[in-house]
């Protein structure tokens, strides 16, 4: 198990298990008496890491992102997440800025300095600092989008297939 998430819910489906929220399984027995299933398993091949001190909102985009169908790991604080990134490189981040410990910006700058991170890890800051200037720090920083908190859900989904379906 990766740390800081655990990808059981309470049915007991595992992250492989995950089906597509708008259909539901439908069993039916064949004439030779075994059960059927034809429910759909979504592809997990992509990670997430969601990186934000606040619980509500990392456990808000963790259920959003593995109902997209994507792995997600989390991470509370800046250091969490460069141990995390070091661990294995997620293929997104969605990073807050106001953290403990090191700020989403010095945490984008970092992996962004690392040729062996940077070409792989696509970077999405969401964060309440919703002046021009700040977004236009966190662009220059490398940062691949910036999303204003409060947030649209359907938004950061959108962004976040947007951005992976390019590579």
């Amino acid at each position: 198990m990766r740390s800081g998430v655990s990808l059981r819910s309470h049915h007991g489906r595992t992250r492989g298990d995950l089906v597509d929220p708008n259909l539901r399984r439908r069993r039916s027995k064949a004439s030779d008496g075994s059960v059927g299933s034809n429910r759909q398993v979504i592809n997990m091949s992509k990670s997430v890491l969601v990186v934000d001190d606040e619980l509500s909102i990392s456990l808000s985009l963790q259920f959003l992102m593995t109902q997209a169908g994507y792995d997600v790991r989390t991470a509370a604080d800046g250091e969490m997440a460069l141990q995390a990134v070091k661990e294995a490189l997620p293929d997104l981040i969605l990073l807050d800025v106001n953290m403990p410990k090191r700020s989403g910006f010095e945490v984008c700058e970092t992996i962004r300095a690392n040729p062996a991170w940077s070409p792989h890890v696509r970077i999405i800051i969401i964060t309440a600092k919703g002046r021009e200037i700040d977004k236009e720090k966190g662009l220059a920083l490398g940062a691949d989008d910036y999303i204003t908190k409060p947030f649209s859900t359907q938004e950061v989904v959108a962004k976040v297939n947007e951005i992976l379906n390019k590579t």
